[in-house]
């Protein structure tokens, strides 16, 4: 029971940091392909030096495994794409609130895949389904090409992030930073082809780039990780909704964006939805709730 203080407050932080990610993303006036490049090229060194230096000794891995990771981290980079493209076309508080329809992104594809989804279960992702339909009905009195491709990216940023989730399933024998790590490589070789390189003529946001690969990488998944081992469930799952709010708070004070009435009503229904299916509201077991952390 002792430790678990100390994952409250990891936990904590490591939310109140996730939070923060889109500011940091929107302020580096960078195209999204060059701020997920960096952002994995930096995290990638990050999480190597706490594997080094931490008490997480490497260890071979077999070809499965490895492409598995690898193929987790594709779908996590495209993950960051679309999340942090997103931000620019609606707005960081609302595809903050979009983005955590992934549970239920997860909860179908475990469905697809011959695991039992509980009517309850069933029943919050109606609750989510109608959270995303008030969102979308919020704009069609004057349809904006730009804000419905924005909740598109938003969705689509999800159901990767789901797919990586489903993946990391598989690789319960792998030190999560280990995971970690070989995603950010995976990504940083992904996007080197595409990623424009600092010509060092004019301003170039250093000081941003390495705060989203030092502290939004590899500190933040250290701290998210210690907490994991540390908490029960439904704690995590309460804490969790720390990082949609202070988006929202984050947007709003930085950038002047509020949500409406109607956008407030439909994230509502998303994020109570979220929380009844990760702390399992509902559910006649006593049993574990499986519960996904929304990373960004």
């Amino acid at each position: 029971m002792k430790t678990i203080p100390r994952g409250v407050w990891q936990m904590s932080l490591a939310m109140l940091i996730s939070g923060s990610i889109g500011a940091f993303v929107l302020l580096s006036g960078l195209p999204v392909i060059d701020v997920v490049f960096w952002r994995c090229l930096f995290g990638a060194g990050a999480l190597f030096l706490v594997i080094r230096y931490g008490n997480h000794p490497f260890k071979s891995l077999s070809y499965p495994v490895l492409l598995l990771a690898i193929l987790g981290g594709v779908a996590l980079v495209i993950n960051w794409l679309l999340l942090f493209a997103a931000y620019s076309r609606i707005s960081m508080g609302l595809a903050t609130v979009v983005y955590n329809t992934q549970p239920f992104m997860l909860v179908l594809m475990s469905m697809l895949l011959g695991e039992r989804v509980s009517l309850v279960k069933w029943g919050w992702l109606l609750v989510a389904f109608s959270g995303v339909v008030l969102l979308l009905l919020s704009e069609l009195h004057h349809p904006d090409a730009q804000w419905l491709t924005g909740i598109a990216m938003a969705l689509g940023a999800a159901f990767f992030y789901a797919v990586t989730a489903l993946i990391t399933r598989h690789l319960k024998p792998l030190p999560p930073q280990h995971i970690a790590l070989i995603q950010v490589l995976t990504g940083t070789v992904m996007l080197l082809p595409m990623a424009h390189l600092p010509t060092f003529s004019g301003a170039f946001p250093w000081g941003i780039l390495l705060t989203l690969g030092i502290v939004h990488t590899g500190l933040m998944y250290q701290l998210l990780y210690g907490a994991l081992q540390q908490l029960p469930t439904p704690l995590i799952g309460s804490l969790s909704f720390i990082y949609p709010l202070v988006a929202i708070v984050v947007d709003a004070v930085l950038f002047g964006h509020t949500l409406s009435f109607v956008q407030m009503f439909g994230g509502g229904f998303i994020l109570l939805a979220a929380a009844g299916n990760n702390l399992g509201w509902g559910e006649r077991s006593n049993a574990a709730v499986t519960h996904t952390t929304r990373q960004s």
